[in-house]
């Protein structure tokens, strides 16, 4: 089983971590994709540690990016296979992760976008211990009908998509939250008018409100 390695940022306050945050980014990019997030978020809570690992597979797409598994045309079969592939890597990188800052799910969140919102919502309601939190930017929830029986946390979620999407219809993010919220989830929609296969700053002001909620972290005031 091959490791997952990417690029890593803070804590801003240049301290011991004492929170953390996963970014995993979408079809055909790289951690360097997200971790440009980072100093942004990093500013209002110095004492987190951000980390964006590269996908493990090479793209089929994009001979420069990466993929967490092969795409075609979303058939909801190949997303769940692909998901349960991947979701072995990524646990093995949270723990490694999470053990070498001394911290544990009650103080991680994961962060997908698109293709890493899948793996973030497939592999974090599944894991033994309850993460902090979920946020899923422009993705979709692969094997839906799968989830309550495969439930074994219900962490807060958050889930962003724009309605001119070209790549991921936004009803996804809908039919995800319908699905998350119907086996008993907390979670937190935002359609956003106008963005497309992106995160804009109403999005990314959302997931910081959303950061400092579940750390329990003042906000700025």
């Amino acid at each position: 089983m091959s490791k997952l390695e990417g690029p890593s940022h803070g804590p801003h306050g240049g301290g011991k971590p004492e929170h953390l945050v996963v970014l995993l980014h979408g079809y055909g990019a790289d951690g360097n994709d997200l971790i440009g997030l980072a100093p942004l978020l990093g500013q209002l809570m110095p004492d987190t540690v951000f980390h964006a690992p590269n996908a493990p597979q090479p793209c089929e797409g994009n001979p420069f990016g990466y993929q967490w598994f092969g795409i075609s045309r979303l058939d909801p079969a190949i997303a769940l296979a692909g998901v349960r592939t991947a979701a072995p890597l990524l646990n093995a990188y949270l723990d490694e992760t999470m053990a070498a800052y001394g911290l544990d799910e009650a103080k991680t969140v994961l962060v997908g976008f698109s293709q890493g919102t899948m793996m973030a919502l497939h592999v974090g309601l599944r894991r033994r211990k309850q993460l902090a939190g979920i946020i899923g930017f422009s993705g979709m929830l692969a094997g839906a009908e799968l989830l309550k029986a495969e439930l074994q946390n219900k962490p807060p979620i958050l889930l962003v998509h724009g309605d001119s999407d070209e790549m991921l219809p936004h009803t996804l993010t809908q039919r995800a939250a319908e699905a998350l919220t119907g086996a008993g989830l907390q979670v937190g929609v935002h359609i956003a008018e106008g963005v497309g296969h992106s995160i804009d700053d109403t999005g990314l002001q959302l997931a910081a409100r959303f950061l400092l909620n579940v750390f329990d972290l003042p906000e700025p005031q």
